[in-house]
């Protein structure tokens, strides 16, 4: 007899024994948490993780083991804009001056330093203890800004630094992800409600989802010991996590109720579900998690600690999938299908085909080519503005204004530029050179003097390790990092350098800074590109190829994906690197896409899409394996697949399109682009280019190992008008290998 499917077995497990898979899902859940709550999260050190010649001058800069402390500025300015009273501005420095000096949290404040424009003043204050600690200590210091800027009227007081700078960004991207977080469970749990049209059956994935973010969250932390964590890796756990977690839950939900339907018993539909939707979740999770291997490939930090986390995220989704989802099925039984909503319920349980979806096959059966020809032009004219992408780096100007903190800062530039945007240069020599590196660097300091490419309002401070191996400077520039202008300054800078370090012949030295970074960023990205890109090409190339023995599917698939991510790709250029779409989406268009972003999307749509093809094309195999023609297969295979990747892809876009409403840019780019992918891909290859495609190669879609065809002739298939219900003597159909299929299994087949 056969082998039974390893996800049979662990499914039938479960399902008998429910209790103990749900006690240790629950286990493992809360020993994550813990874990991961007490090993603590391993920070990426931006300093350290850079590329090319900033990420060399980051690792000069650690290797002299300078003493970091937080710095905060308390600008002081007229609250008119203009002109500043210098007498009321002396008297508020002195009074914080002394407020300051009180606070146990303070190291010591300098002289108040006026601005060479006449319009600020400056108090230097110098914070004790862990520069990285500082957000959890500066509220003592923003209190007495705060008083100071209420008890002296006509003056406007703020306070900018390490500390108060990143409490005020974590306030309120906090309140972004917290108000994401309120909004992104309700909507699920109403579009799966729409779904199932049952308030359990609704409740089950997204209760799911949500222990499989948290747990990985938890293994996050752990991983990060191994490979330092960047910030964004808990939004993007999130972000992945509800979409797979769900989807993989719905697949296997809608396919155990349809069994039930049939007239299988409880146990009987949890082996089916899990013999094909949960064979189908294993396929797709594994699918992507090796497509979000291939961002290892970019040999880049940040990268790697984003793979990291999406790889764990849906590692976890497809455990529960297969594991403890099984075992709530069992425990629930048919009140997995209470309460219910009458309208819904209704509605979901209404029997025959929906009469939709075959006319809007209609033109892809009938006139493929034409339709082929029609819908790949839609999605070219989407893709052109791909072709004008311009990437960049994320900074301090793409912070939407409405932040006060970035209000502040701006100010603060304006006033000392050398406070603003600032080139990084650090030199590396013996310690007997030390008298020469700094001679260089008093040079290259002096040669600045007079150009306006750089800030003048401060003299440049030499800094010395403790060894005297190690030397840096920073160098102002006055414009924003966006303005060219900051770009020419880092390249005269970069030239100057070497030059200065001529007689310095042991020296190694770098420039780097935020400038820099990006730009460094962006260009080893461009170079790593073809590398990943290649790499989740072969991977889908040669997945599709094993599991449906044809490389026309996979060569189909590739080239489908492609299309859909192209024209992701110009939507996103089109919204993002122009200002039309500002008001409505609420940011300042820097005429640019964050330079992280393409990367992670094609990997990320490439690994996603997955879960649509496989479970299209195999609907459409079994048909035709069956003996169906090439157009019912092609028909009947997507409108019994049509409602439950409709439904997915609504939850999908649903989720990344809450993302598109934060603040930060990055992950405002992030929702749209991944948002406007699944939708092309679940409408628009899904409806017209697939089916047209298929339709059009006829037989030559199995090439080169064709089909079986060992169930019945197309003639004995006719299939009513408006209905898509097969009649005849071979009407059962061979069981599908994916979720969502409706047909009872081909008589003889073993079923455990």
């Amino acid at each position: 007899m056969r082998k039974k499917p390893a996800t049979l077995r662990v499914a039938r497990w479960s399902a008998t024994h429910p209790w103990s898979a749900i006690g240790l899902w629950v286990v493992f859940v809360a020993l994550c948490l813990f874990l991961g709550g007490a090993a603590g999260t391993n920070k990426l050190d931006s300093e350290e993780s850079g590329v090319r010649e900033s990420g060399r001058a980051g690792k000069i800069v650690s290797s002299g083991d300078f003493p970091e402390r937080a710095e905060e500025n308390v600008l002081i300015t007229a609250e008119s804009g203009g002109k500043l009273d210098r007498r009321a501005a002396q008297r508020a420095a002195q009074d914080i001056t002394g407020r300051m000096k009180a606070l146990s949290e303070v190291r010591s404040v300098g002289e108040p330093v006026p601005a060479p424009n006449g319009k600020a003043l400056l108090v230097p204050v110098t914070m004790n203890g862990d520069k990285d600690d500082a957000i959890n200590r500066v509220g003592p210091l923003l209190d007495v800004s705060a008083e100071a800027d209420r008890t002296h009227d006509g003056l406007n007081i703020e306070q900018v630094g390490t500390g108060s700078t990143a409490k005020g960004m974590s306030d309120t991207i906090g309140e972004d992800f917290k108000r994401a977080e309120l909004i992104s469970v309700p909507l699920t749990l109403l579009i799966l409600l729409v779904v199932f049209g049952a308030i359990i059956a609704a409740g089950v994935p997204v209760l799911l989802a949500l222990s499989c973010v948290v747990t990985a969250m938890g293994l996050s932390t752990l991983a990060s010991h191994v490979l330092p964590e960047t910030s964004a890796v808990s939004n993007v756990i999130l972000l992945m996590g509800m979409a797979v977690g769900v989807d993989y839950s719905l697949f296997y939900l809608k396919r155990e109720r349809e069994e039930r339907r049939k007239g299988k018993s409880h146990l009987d539909a949890i082996d089916i579900a899990a013999e094909t939707s949960g064979h189908t979740v294993v396929v797709s999770g594994t699918t992507v998690i090796v497509a979000m291997a291939g961002l290892y490939l970019a040999q880049e930090a940040t990268f790697a600690s984003l793979a990291t986390g999406s790889i764990i995220v849906v590692a976890v989704a497809v455990l529960g999938s297969v594991t403890v989802l099984p075992a709530l099925l069992a425990k629930l039984g048919r009140w997995v299908d209470r309460p219910r909503v009458p309208f819904l319920w209704r509605l979901t349980m209404r029997s025959g085909e929906s009469r939709l979806w075959p006319v809007l096959l209609r033109p892809a059966l009938l006139k493929p080519a034409l339709t082929l020809v029609v819908s790949i032009g839609a999605l070219l004219l989407l893709a052109l503005p791909a072709l004008d992408m311009k990437l960049k780096q994320p900074g301090q100007d793409d912070l939407s204004r409405d932040i006060p903190v970035v209000r502040a800062t701006d100010r603060l530039t304006d006033a000392f530029p050398s406070e603003g945007t600032v080139h990084k240069v650090a030199v590396r020599a013996p310690a007997d050179e030390a008298g020469q590196v700094k001679a260089a660097l008093r040079r290259l300091i002096d040669r600045t003097e007079g150009n306006s490419l750089f800030a003048h309002d401060q003299t440049p401070v030499i800094r010395e390790s403790a060894d005297h191996r190690v030397h840096t400077v920073e160098v102002g520039t006055p414009y924003p990092p966006k303005n060219p202008k900051a770009t020419e300054s880092l390249k005269v800078l970069r030239g100057w350098v070497p030059e200065a370090l001529d007689e310095v012949p042991d020296a190694e030295s770098g420039v780097g800074g935020a400038v820099a970074q990006g730009i460094d960023f962006t260009d080893h990205l461009e170079e790593r590109m073809p590398w990943v890109v290649g790499f989740v090409l072969l991977l889908t190339f040669g997945t599709m190829a094993v599991i449906f023995r044809s490389l026309a599917v996979a060569l189909s698939a590739v080239l489908l994906n492609l299309l859909s991510a192209a024209a992701s790709f110009g939507v996103l250029v089109a919204v993002f690197q122009h200002t039309w779409a500002e008001g409505l989406l609420d940011f300042d268009s820097s005429g640019t896409v964050v330079s992280w972003l393409p990367l992670f999307l094609f990997v990320v749509l490439f690994g996603l899409s997955m879960d649509y093809h496989v479970f299209v094309v195999s609907r459409i195999r079994e048909m035709a394996e069956d003996g169906a023609s090439v157009r019912d297969s092609v028909r009947e295979g997507i409108v019994r697949s049509a409602g439950v990747v409709t439904s997915a892809a609504i939850v999908m876009v649903a989720v990344f399109s809450i993302f598109g409403t934060l603040n930060a840019v990055e992950f405002k780019q992030l929702g749209v682009g991944l948002a406007a992918a699944i939708m092309l891909d679940a409408v628009v290859i899904r409806i017209f280019v697939l089916p047209a495609l298929m339709t059009a190669l006829g037989p030559w879609n199995w090439w080169p190992g064709g089909t079986s065809r060992t169930g019945r002739e197309p003639s004995a298939v006719p299939v009513p008008a408006g209905t898509g219900e097969p009649t005849g003597p071979a009407a059962p159909y061979v069981q599908s290998l994916v979720p969502g299929t409706d047909q009872a299994p081909s008589p003889g087949r073993p079923r455990p």
